[in-house]
């Protein structure tokens, strides 16, 4: 075998293993009692161990130079491939195996402990465990900045979105704020001005599962391949051909229940699309969470809350869920916008608020300018700057998200990254398919499926992202599709 042959066999090897912790991640996440979480949290510690040796065995130095040496044999797929494979290294053999399993360990506690304290509202007691994971995640910044030539929150950005830099974020969302809050203030005028009534409900969580599931086949979710269920906090976890999708049900509006499934079938349709030939390969991954997120909220932002394919799924949505209401009722409830507390239940307009909170605290911890114990008072004081509102309780601060204390940090610029993407995405597709809404309105959704396919699942980690969405809208990222967007649909 070759140099580039042995890393190949290594990768899926290492490919494999890090399926079986998502599953595992997700049964956590969903199914599995809570007196199980100790020994969890040390099955995922020695897999995680595992596979970071794999990925740092000390022959993989030697192979990655031998094959480098030999780049110009392979062709663009195998030279991304092994493009990857080093980006893969330079993370992973930057921090010791023991930070690896330790970090591992305090993630998963701080998680278990995250879902009581949520419930409960009752931050204090979370507190010794979301320290431990700044001080690991601290560590292993210094470790991988140290290896990548970044600083340490760029090289927590860059295990979610490769080449993501500080200033292309902060640019972006200076942009984003120079436009959002009077397009908010002037959006929330006209909506005054027309009333909404309350949803008629309630809707039963059961029937709200039935009516979902029907979309998601229509959309083209296959169940044979994925299934649906509930957790705290919505996501899509699995693998390609056994996709996880989870939601949570509110039976007083239907509606939150709903797109947050569409969310994350959008991610799952990504999942599903990836080449197929390159499984297991890191070039066959997602391109990165920018990318992903984009896909989501294509589906779900773009697509599933305009009004071509609400007045096609009003129809089924009724016959599921019965009540008085129409199309229109649905398109203005699905657009209706407010400042929220909650990011997830969060309409497209305010969304990029809130990320842009979570980005500027989570760059303040990381560098010790904000105590872990300051926290709740800095959220509350960020929410009210940024959005006009301030919450009641830690529940609806900062105790919402997982992300921090399942040990994600470097992870919620991409929420609004993608968005960006998802509309100059959505633009693309509406000039290059004929009559794209008016397919979307009569429930067909092959078209843009088969166009995202060859533009962006099917390339995989092909194309750097840069050269990804130049290849797809024709211009580099920017906020101006989405501010078109936004102005066309709340103040048109």
């Amino acid at each position: 075998m070759t140099a580039y042959q042995r890393l190949e066999a290594q990768f899926r090897r290492l490919g494999l293993l890090e399926e079986a912790i998502s599953l595992l991640q997700w049964d956590a996440a969903t199914i599995m009692p809570g007196g199980g979480a100790s020994g969890r949290a040390e099955q995922l510690a020695a897999l995680r161990l595992f596979a970071h040796e794999l990925l740092t065995a000390p022959e993989i130095p030697d192979l990655l130079a031998a094959a480098e040496a030999e780049m110009a044999a392979l062709d663009p797929w195998r030279q991304a491939n092994l493009r990857e494979m080093r980006r893969r290294w330079w993370h992973q053999a930057a921090v010791p195996g023991a930070l690896v399993a330790a970090r591992s360990r305090a993630c998963s506690e701080c998680e278990m402990r995250w879902r009581r304290a949520r419930a409960a509202d009752d931050f204090p007691a979370l507190l010794p465990a979301f320290e431990r994971v700044l001080r690991l995640t601290r560590e292993v910044a210094a470790a991988k900045a140290a290896a990548l030539d970044l600083s340490p929150y760029e090289a927590l950005v860059d295990q979610y979105e490769p080449g993501l830099d500080v200033a292309t974020i902060d640019r972006v969302f200076a942009d984003l704020v120079r436009f959002l809050p009077d397009l908010v203030e002037e959006a929330l005028s006209r909506q005054r001005a027309r009333p909404l009534a309350p949803p008629p409900g309630p809707f039963p969580a059961a029937a709200q599962r039935r009516a979902a599931m029907r979309l998601m086949e229509r959309i083209g979710f296959d169940f044979a391949q994925g299934r649906l269920d509930e957790s705290a906090h919505p996501f899509c976890g699995g693998t390609p051909d056994d996709v996880r999708i989870t939601t949570r049900w509110e039976e007083s509006d239907f509606v939150q229940g709903l797109m947050a499934v569409l969310h994350e079938t959008g991610h799952a349709l990504y999942k599903r699309g990836l080449p197929a030939a390159w499984r297991w390969q890191p070039v066959g991954a997602a391109r990165g969470m920018a990318v992903h997120e984009s896909q989501s909220l294509l589906l779900e932002m773009q697509v599933c809350r305009s009004r071509a394919f609400l007045d096609f799924a009003a129809p089924l949505l009724q016959a599921e869920l019965g009540g008085a209401w129409d199309a229109d009722w649905l398109y203005r409830r699905c657009t209706r916008i407010a400042r929220s507390l909650i990011r997830v239940e969060a309409d497209e307009v305010t969304y990029p608020l809130h990320v842009i909170l979570r980005y500027r605290l989570e760059r303040a911890m990381l560098a010790d300018d904000l105590k872990p114990q300051d926290l709740p008072g800095a959220w509350a004081e960020g929410m009210a700057a940024l959005l006009g509102v301030k919450p009641g309780n830690d529940r609806e601060g900062c105790l919402q998200d997982i992300h921090w204390y399942d040990g994600a940090w470097g992870y919620f610029p991409t929420y609004t990254l993608g968005a960006l993407l998802a509309a100059q995405l959505f633009a693309a597709a509406r000039r290059e398919i004929p009559h794209l809404d008016a397919a979307i309105a009569a429930g067909r959704f092959a078209p843009l499926l088969h166009w995202l396919g060859e533009r962006v699942h099917g390339k995989g980690s092909l194309l750097s992202t840069a050269e990804l969405i130049l290849s797809a809208t024709g211009e580099p990222l920017g906020t101006a599709s989405f501010e078109r967007h936004l102005r066309e649909r709340y103040l048109a």
